[in-house]
């Protein structure tokens, strides 16, 4: 397994909505809503192939295929006659997972959205509404109410996978016109670990093709079972085959508790800090003795009712030495609203240890 951080200098982009020119969310530009609404497609005589055609990958699409659904943005903006009206923002993908209408798909793909539109691979649209979503894992949970049976995809473990096995990507690129598109390739790396803006995501990546629209989607192996929610790519010139994939062991418990109660509960400390890298960036002449700098505390936050305050340099969190801030928030992340933690200060030369009882991060932040 290998782990790396790609350079600012690669553009890295979401493949889930904005129909922009810009491979930004991924929409199927120009994809209007007429176009959308299609007949639901004649029954198909079964075929019978041989063991040659009958590979691992057209029985995994056969399987996964019809539980990977289209997903419509729509939000209210203002026309050039200053009316308001319901637009349509982008296409992304979806799985459903669960026979009651839950379907797996990115926060990007329905971030801002009015109104969801799911498109169904019988042709049936129907809306749909967002249970919760989680910008820090670009993970949401949208509800669907349908009569009858809903195809189920089956969730595998991602732990398992192995660089070099098939990897199969379902979705909708460029839109809902090319609904359902299967591309194929490998795993190309596990535990890829990249940042987008403050975030940082652990990814797996693919060249199978995940180009705008595929957001949401399922990335598939060769049993048929999902094994990633396809989320980004890099698009850069010159640049082809590398995509990116939330894998579905991570995703699992995020989605079961956005579904269930719409928001994941972070632990935080409430402190702004600055390390060795933020103090170079912007030009601050700070000695930190290998810790983090504490600029600025909560007031009645978690360190703020331990006893920190600003000045204080951070040495080790729950026992571990943290230099940057992302390895702390690495530590943090590991814990729960309501652990308690030693953090390990020196202030005027003396160092000091601090019990500190974990919060919940408040939701504006």
């Amino acid at each position: 397994m290998q782990k790396t951080i790609l350079k600012k200098s690669l553009n890295l982009v979401m493949c889930g909505i904005l129909s922009t020119a810009v491979l930004l969310g991924g929409c199927g530009v120009g994809n209007t809503a007429e176009k959308q609404k299609e007949a639901a497609p004649a029954a198909k005589q079964e075929v019978r192939l041989s063991d040659a055609r009958n590979t691992p990958v057209v029985v995994a699409a056969q399987k996964v295929g019809p539980a990977v659904v289209g997903i419509t943005n729509k939000a209210y903006v203002r026309d050039f006659f200053n009316r308001v009206q319901l637009t349509e923002r982008g296409t992304g993908s979806g799985v459903i997972y669960d026979k009651s209408g839950l379907i797996a798909t990115n926060n990007h793909v329905v971030e801002g959205a009015q109104e969801i539109i799911v498109s169904l691979t019988d042709g049936r649209s129907v809306k749909g509404k967002v249970l919760g979503a989680d910008a820090a894992t670009d993970l949401a949970v949208v509800k669907i109410d349908v009569d009858g049976d809903l195809p189920v995809a089956e969730f595998g473990d991602s732990s398992t996978l192995q660089v070099g096995e098939p990897a199969i990507a379902i979705g909708n690129p460029l839109g809902l016109e090319f609904r359902g598109s299967v591309t194929v390739g490998v795993i190309s790396a596990l535990n890829r670990s990249i940042e987008l803006g403050d975030r940082k995501f652990t990814l797996i990546q693919t060249d199978a093709a995940i180009n705008p629209g595929n957001s949401g989607g399922a990335l598939v192996n060769a049993d048929g079972e999902v094994v990633g929610i396809n989320s980004a790519k890099v698009a850069v010139s010159g640049v082809e085959g590398i995509g990116f994939a939330i894998p579905v062991n991570s995703a699992k418990p995020i989605l079961d508790e956005l579904a269930n109660h719409g928001r994941i509960a972070r632990p935080y400390i409430g402190a702004s800090l600055i390390d060795k890298d933020i103090s170079a960036r912007y030009g601050f002449d700070l000695d930190l003795h290998g810790g983090i700098f504490v600029m600025k505390i909560v007031t009645n936050g978690p360190v703020y009712n331990a006893g920190m305050r600003p000045g204080d340099i951070i040495l080790t969190f729950d026992g571990a030495k943290v230099e940057t801030v992302p390895e702390l928030r690495a530590k943090l992340a590991e814990k729960k609203v309501g652990d308690v933690v030693t953090i390990v200060v020196l202030r005027a030369g003396i160092e000091r240890s601090l019990q500190v009882t974990l919060q919940e991060m408040p939701q504006e932040n």
